[in-house]
């Protein structure tokens, strides 16, 4: 009983340890959404123009576009990198 406890301890301990904070997922495009007269909703979790438009409910007649999101950086990682030509 006594190995179970402790098992079951070093578990939650382990567990407890390994915590990490939680990100949010920004994207590069925004769907704003118009709810009423000057206030809009913002939905940032599209990749593309095209993902954003298709997927946000603006074709379902809200009064609303996709825009670029004024917060999103990027990340840092070259995106294509450069091949290194070696002499033989």
């Amino acid at each position: 009983m006594i190995r179970i406890l402790y098992a079951t301890m070093l578990l939650v301990a382990a567990i407890a340890i390994n915590q990490r904070p939680a990100h949010a997922y920004e994207a590069p495009w925004c769907a704003v959404i118009n709810n009423t007269e000057g206030s809009a909703f913002w939905d940032c979790q599209y990749r593309s123009f095209e993902h954003c438009y298709a997927s946000s409910n603006l074709l379902a007649g809200n009064r609303g576009f996709c825009n670029q999101n004024p917060a999103y950086r990027g990340t840092d990682r070259n995106v294509h990198p450069t091949r290194r030509h070696v002499r033989q």
